[in-house]
């Protein structure tokens, strides 16, 4: 039947229960619909056939928007939309079916609204699927009428039924951090949750919007919500909004510490005349001096290149699906080396990303006839402009992460889509508004000797890679940063966050002899990093690198590592859109033992689940993943994974060992499998192990595991007599031992692994190793720690895997030690009572 509805701007007809048999016949029905209303002329019917010979208009879950051509609008005399409900179904493209046909006419940009509408209707399924059925035309009216508040939004804002006020005490007002923690907690319900902050509403599961609201301390907001299980859902939200508040203002007191200190003068060096300098953020350590070179902005030229919605749909989920695996990889690998309180700026960024309003409004674009690449480009620069133009020095930087982020997947779309910086050759001090994290990657410390960035902020990706990198930094000094003239002499340091420009005679070479005071001490130790880390007593410690790829090999052995004590096999998954086969991993781990070149290897088993989920894995969700089916446990459950694997190692050992490398527990190439907490999964890895060697006849490999859980190092006795050796990884039994999650950015400083209690751990795994003779390696955080690795020498340790980098510095410490002493030291640091007193054990002199 055709129902009577209100008369909204578009006018909407509707017709229930409509059965057309061909797409043709339903784009028909729903034009007469606009010519009986007077909304088009008869002409337009056609004009809507053509468009469907060019484009397909499926939007997405039974909907499809037919319309007309772009050059046929004047025929348009009233903008209106005519919905034919069709229960069962209409075939339109490829297999999918339409269910509710909503034809567009529209003057002006009156579609736009239509279509933010219709894509998060999409996004409702149950909603979607009581309105395929219903007889009640207002239903679909109501549906096509409402449009979720959004920040700006004229128009009274309503709060939903149930309802809480709050006042911002977050110092530095809502960013992106816990906004994230927000959106994880509105996710987790089905209820409808909104923020009001006066006229102005955002939806909860929506980063950006929410992140548009602009709220500062001491803004009052209304949080409300509606539906199913909404009180429990409001309660789940208001404790997460609340909980935040004491972490917020500890990290806003030490940040008003960090530039306190960085006023004062320093214990180090100070300028002749500290008051020349140009105020930053020092986001990376070190000095550095030479000339300035100022470095513009470069805009990417996206060309317009439109294309069916279908395929460019699936283009854009592909390259979404990319990019937040590249940052799943990037958030833990960063995490392993600087901690998680660095790497939850990547969760954020991946937030970004999934935003429901930013994927909308690309889709608009795309189905108003622009390319994917076009679409998406110019989605990522609105809502970046929008939280630019608020004023809001946190929201300005999460403007520049969200372009950043919106270029990884505008690369991964078009890989000819990438821009990039021209460098001079001469070594300079780089000069910039921002630096993308993709630039800031790229750059060589050779030539860039520091880094000044007018915006930014300590924990954006530049400053996170900077110091990765060895770059000393500074952000955030200001856009008078940019006025600097090229060529000008300049000291920076990266360490209180200060430019001094055009510096006097005195204060080169005071900073000089200070820069080289540092150097000449780690140059001491790289030169010694060759020798063996032996004690002045001479016990000798083995020290490994932790590597991801063969390519890695070279540095690591150049910074003095013996072999490669840690090979994260994940990152074949995450850094690629499928799982690599059998001989894809041949290939690497051959490379790899190439590499080595009869140095040792040990190979971690895939290690997924917790906080590395492989998109195309389909995975089942699970409440808890660090507590639920990861690491061997997946790998048991998953011999499709596990199985190509093994075979592609033992492959590798079979055809890449030489003819008189050692056999048994002194191959060059070991494999251990993680996550393990019981000795019948160590007895089945085994099994599998013994199983296919046999099938490939390849040599025995020493077969170990890591200890990752209380369980395994409390029952470190008996899992001993069924494997070969131990590699501890103590960041994750931090975070089981202390039941502190590793990603928690909140709680990522109490996470230490120098806790009494994780050392305590260590312990008694070196003691269960010792009764039936197995070595034991750390591959965790602390192993790179000069100190921390002294108290795992002294705890029993036989062998330290790290990041590259670190391996002179822990070398030097060791060789400095007596095995007596560092013993002595460990004993003392089980005994203290909290993580803070074992560090005040650390009686190193410090560096100059």
């Amino acid at each position: 039947m055709l129902a009577p509805t209100p008369q909204p701007t578009p006018r909407v007809l509707i017709r229930t229960a409509a059965a057309p048999s061909t797409k043709e016949a339903a784009i028909r029905e729903a034009a007469q619909l606009l010519v009986a209303a007077g909304c088009i002329d008869p002409a337009y019917e056609a004009s809507m056939l053509r468009r469907e010979g060019v484009a397909n208009t499926y939007l997405g879950h039974g909907v499809v928007i037919p319309h007309g051509m772009v050059d046929d609008r004047h025929l348009v005399r009233e903008s209106g939309l005519a919905v034919l409900q069709v229960p069962g179904g209409v075939a339109w493209h490829d297999g999918q079916d339409a269910h509710l046909v909503v034809a567009i006419a529209a003057q002006s940009d009156t579609h736009i609204t239509v279509l933010r509408r219709l894509t998060r209707l999409i996004q409702d399924e149950a909603r979607l699927a009581q309105l395929r059925i219903t007889g009640n035309a207002g239903d679909i009216a109501a549906a096509l009428a409402e449009d979720a508040a959004a920040p700006g939004t004229a128009g009274p804002a309503a709060d939903l039924a149930h309802r809480f006020e709050w006042v911002v005490d977050y110092p530095t007002g809502l960013h992106a951090r816990p906004a994230s923690a927000w959106v994880e907690a509105a996710r987790g319900s089905a209820a409808r949750i909104q923020v009001r902050h006066g006229a102005e509403v955002a939806d909860a599961r929506n980063l950006i919007a929410l992140l548009q609201l602009g709220l500062r301390a001491g803004d009052a907001a209304v949080i409300s919500a509606e539906g199913e299980d909404a009180p429990a859902a409001l309660a789940r939200v208001k404790a997460t909004v609340t909980g935040l508040s004491a972490g917020e203002k500890a990290a806003a007191e030490r940040a008003a510490e960090a530039a306190a200190r960085a006023s004062a003068p320093v214990a180090g060096w100070n300028p002749a005349d500290p008051a020349r300098a140009i105020p930053g953020i020092g986001a990376s350590p070190g000095i550095a001096i030479g000339p300035i070179h100022v470095l513009g902005s470069t805009e990417v030229a996206v060309p317009d290149e439109p294309e069916p919605l279908t395929s460019g749909g699936d283009r854009l989920h592909a390259a979404l699906e990319a990019t937040a695996a590249q940052l799943r990889a990037l958030a833990d690998d960063t995490g392993r080396r600087l901690g998680q309180a660095d790497a939850g700026i990547f969760k954020a960024q991946g937030d970004l990303i999934a935003d429901t309003d930013l994927i909308t409004l690309a889709c608009q674009l795309m189905v108003e006839g622009h390319g994917v690449a076009f679409a998406w480009h110019q989605a990522v620069e609105r809502m970046a402009g929008q939280l630019s133009a608020l004023g809001n020095p946190v929201l300005a930087a999460r403007a520049a992460d969200l372009r950043d982020v919106g270029r990884r997947v505008l690369a991964q779309i078009d890989p000819a889509l990438q821009a990039g910086h021209a460098l001079p050759e001469e070594p300079c001090i780089l000069v910039a508004p921002d630096l993308a994290p993709s630039d800031t990657a790229g750059l060589d410390p050779a030539r860039v000797l520091g880094l000044a960035t007018a915006q930014g902020g300590p924990t954006s990706h530049t400053a996170i890679l900077a110091r990765t990198l060895g770059i000393p930094s500074v952000v955030a000094a200001g856009p008078g940063l940019m006025a600097l003239p090229t060529g000008a002499t300049a000291i920076l340091d990266g360490t209180t966050g200060r430019l001094y420009v055009n510096p006097s005679e005195v204060d080169l070479a005071a900073a000089a002899a200070w820069r080289e005071c540092l150097r000449a001490t780690q140059a001491a130790e790289a030169l010694e990093r060759g020798l063996p880390a032996r004690t002045r007593d001479g016990h000798a410690l083995a020290v490994g690198a932790n590597v991801n790829t063969p390519d890695q090999v070279p540095f690591a052995l150049s910074q003095g590592a013996e072999g490669v004590g840690l090979m994260r096999t994940e990152f074949l998954f995450l850094e690629r859109g499928d799982t690599p086969d059998e001989d894809d991993q041949y290939a690497t781990y051959r490379a790899m033992l190439e590499a080595l070149d009869g140095r040792p290897l040990i190979v971690r088993a895939l290690d997924i689940g917790g906080d590395k989920q492989v998109p195309h894995l389909a995975l089942p969700k699970e409440e808890n993943p660090f507590l639920g089916v990861r690491g061997a446990r997946l790998l048991l459950r998953r011999p499709d994974l596990m199985e190509p694997q093994l075979r592609a190692l033992y492959r590798a050992a079979r055809d890449c060992l030489p003819a008189d490398a050692p056999s048994g527990k002194d191959a060059p190439l070991s494999i251990m499998f993680p996550m393990i907490t019981s000795v019948p999964e160590v007895m089945a890895l085994r099994r599998a192990c013994d199983r296919i060697r046999a099938e490939i006849g390849a040599p025995e490999v020493p077969i170990g595991i890591m200890i990752e859980v209380p369980a395994a190092a409390i029952q470190a006795d008996a899992l001993a007599a069924h494997c070969d050796f131990f590699s501890i990884g103590t960041n994750d039994l931090t975070q089981y031992a202390l039941a502190i999650d590793r990603q928690n950015t909140d709680l990522a400083p109490e996470a230490d692994s120098l806790h009494p209690a994780v050392l305590r751990l260590v312990r008694m795994t070196c003691a269960g190793a010792a009764r039936h003779g197995r070595f034991v390696g750390v591959c965790g955080g602390i192993a790179g720690d000069p100190f921390g690795a002294g108290l795992l020498a002294g705890l029993g340790v036989h062998e330290l895997s790290m990041t590259p980098r670190d391996l002179p510095a822990v070398k030097a410490r060791l060789r400095a030690s007596t095995l007596a002493d560092l013993r002595a030291q460990a004993e003392e640091a089980c005994a203290q009572a909290d993580a803070a007193a074992v560090r005040a054990l650390d009686r190193q002199e410090s560096r100059p």
